[in-house]
């Protein structure tokens, strides 16, 4: 049999075109991840011959090589690979065997990447390599460059043999990954309890803390994983260690909605008064993320003192993040609907918010806000009324049920004085969100009160109040959120307001949905100015020097006498549908 010298192999090498059978491309996917094997495609024309023999799983040629240019076998290539690593990786065995008796201490070489022949081999499950550089004496500890080892990997690609074999040459069970993970993190995290149960066997640590303080407990509570859980359980694993946050595997499992793992923790012995470092209990987590059913097998296990001494109740959770199904159970078990957050805590927010129906309202929740109402919310705890939350959101629906549970519709703003009411100036140009709030019971009246009266207004100084695109209100041109501060300045007065740059484009259809709502008024000379403005506006001019219709100052009168509250129920009144319609202004 003729032996070929590398000069020869090269030579046919290059006269077959350097091409070869791709081996790569017949590998799974899921073998080129991370920082495992290269993901080549086609081969390029500058191959070396070594590694176009391994590949094609020439081995008589690789031989040859080896006695010819034995040289050639420790040459790297860009990504700092020899043949021994292109070996391992095509699971080319007998090539393998070659190379290492060629020059056997290549056994440890590492890639630039730090890869080591038997990581690749077990990257790529080639269990006869991977024995075979047992064997030869590769060191099983050596780890990539993000501190993979061939444990891990094995256990990664849930390879019950390999890991049976890679722990039978000595390697460290307990060693971590850049993230602080061992071997049991990533067996638990596959759910792989044969894993587990062969780790554990080779001394594996059962609670081993990742850099974050994270155990293989947490990691099975936080994936929902049950056979590992229960696995974990059973060899002895800590119920109640926490992170480096405080959060313990009962908090996981309550935020992730794992059920049966919740109940699995509770039956043993998990806390579930063990806070966070923020201070949130799994029922807080649990309420937050909305499962209810958690939150069903957590109220009885949780401590209402603890639940006091929280700077927030799972019931403004619930609220804040629209969980009404939460909401409901938590008041169902004893919640206290009115219960107002820490004085720490609420000075975090400029309005000062204090109770879940306020939570619900800022944070766009109308289906909690009703479950809340429904159990006896109060509209009077909060700095500032959640009407004008409501308002400043521009929801009809949210502010016709707060009108409907008897929220007061002149609400004004703790920090900015006005002599009409606030809602009218956080309505902005929402005219049927206005209109809602002038049939129940909003002051219009005093928005044709002026000081000035007829006379022509100062020039000098101006108004320094103005409404803002996103419902806020300006001041001095600085757009402030509502808070609960001290009032400061002189009262505004609604002609000063609404002849802002902003809200001036909208005078004449405010003003004339206005005057619907009282008799007859006298305009100031700017809101007198601001009509005259436009053509189209002059109607509503007319309509404010002309008489009152008699019909209308009658239903005026008679709602006045109804009162507010009246007013609100006229529907359930066994009045004809003809004067519902008519005192309601729907005619």
């Amino acid at each position: 049999m003729t032996k070929f010298s590398y000069s020869e192999y090269l030579s046919q090498f290059r006269n077959a075109g350097g091409q070869c059978n791709n081996v790569l491309s017949r590998l799974p996917g899921d073998r080129r991840r991370g920082d495992g094997p290269r993901d080549v495609t086609s081969e390029p024309e500058d191959v070396d011959p070594v590694v176009f023999a391994i590949r094609r799983g020439d081995v008589k040629a690789v031989n040859d090589l080896a006695t010819s240019a034995s040289h050639r076998l420790l040459k790297e290539n860009k990504d700092g690979w020899i043949p021994l690593h292109e070996a391992a990786f095509c699971g080319q065995t007998e090539c393998l065997k070659t190379l290492l008796r060629a020059h056997p201490g290549s056994v440890d070489k590492r890639t630039l990447q730090e890869q080591t022949a038997l990581l690749l081999a077990v990257s790529c499950e080639h269990s006869s390599c991977v024995r075979c550089l047992l064997e030869a004496g590769a060191d099983p500890d050596i780890s990539s460059k993000n501190k993979e080892t061939p444990l891990y990997k094995a256990c990664e690609l849930e390879n019950v043999d390999m890991v049976s074999l890679i722990l039978s040459y000595g390697a460290t069970v307990n060693q971590r990954c850049g993230q602080g993970w061992t071997a049991l993190h990533e067996a638990v995290s596959r759910n792989n309890t044969e894993i587990c149960e062969i780790l554990i066997r080779a001394r594996a640590t059962i609670n081993p803390p990742n850099t974050y303080s994270i155990t293989p407990l947490i990691v099975a509570a936080q994936r929902g994983q049950m056979r590992a859980l229960c696995y974990l359980i059973g060899k002895g694993a800590d119920v109640n260690m926490q992170t480096c946050d405080g959060v313990t595997a009962l908090h996981e499992a309550s935020k992730n909605g794992h059920k049966e793992s919740v109940a699995v923790l509770i039956t043993k012995n998990a806390d579930a008064n063990k806070p966070t470092n923020s201070g949130l209990l799994p029922l807080h987590v649990a309420a937050q993320y909305g499962h209810h059913e958690i939150v069903s097998l957590l109220v009885s296990v949780t401590s209402r003192a603890r639940l006091r001494h929280s700077c927030i109740s799972p019931l403004h959770l619930a609220a804040e993040h629209n969980r009404h199904t939460v909401a409901a159970v938590l008041l169902k078990t004893g919640a206290d609907v009115n219960a107002t957050l820490a004085h720490s805590h609420s000075i975090q927010y400029a309005d000062g918010r204090a109770t879940a129906l306020y939570f619900a309202i800022a944070n766009g929740s109308t289906e909690t806000a009703e479950v809340l109402l429904n159990a006896g919310a109060s509209l009077n705890l909060d700095p500032v009324s959640p009407l004008l939350m409501a308002v400043r959101q521009g929801c009809v629906s949210t502010v016709s049920l707060l009108l409907e549970r008897g929220a007061d519709a002149s609400a004004r703003i703790p920090s900015y004085a006005t002599t009409f009411p606030a809602v009218v100036a956080l309505c902005m140009n929402n005219l049927p969100l206005l209109k809602c709030l002038l049939d129940n019971g909003c002051d219009a009246f005093s928005c044709f009160t002026c000081t000035h009266g007829s006379a022509p207004h100062p020039t000098s100084g101006g108004s320094h109040i103005r409404s803002g695109s996103n419902g806020y209100v300006l001041q001095n041109d600085i757009m402030l959120p509502l808070n609960c501060s001290e009032p400061s300045g002189r009262a505004t007065q609604f002609c000063e307001w609404i002849s802002t740059s902003v809200m001036c484009k909208w005078a004449g259809p405010v003003i004339d949905l206005l005057m619907e709502h009282v008799g007859h008024v006298q305009l100031c000379s700017k809101l007198t100015e601001l009509l005259d403005s436009r053509e189209e506006w002059l109607a509503v001019k007319r309509k404010s020097l002309s008489p009152r219709p008699l019909l209308h100052l009658c239903r005026l009168r008679i709602r006045t006498q109804m009162g507010r509250h009246r007013l609100k129920s006229l529907t359930s009144l066994p009045l004809p549908d003809r004067l519902i319609r008519y005192l309601s202004l729907a005619d």
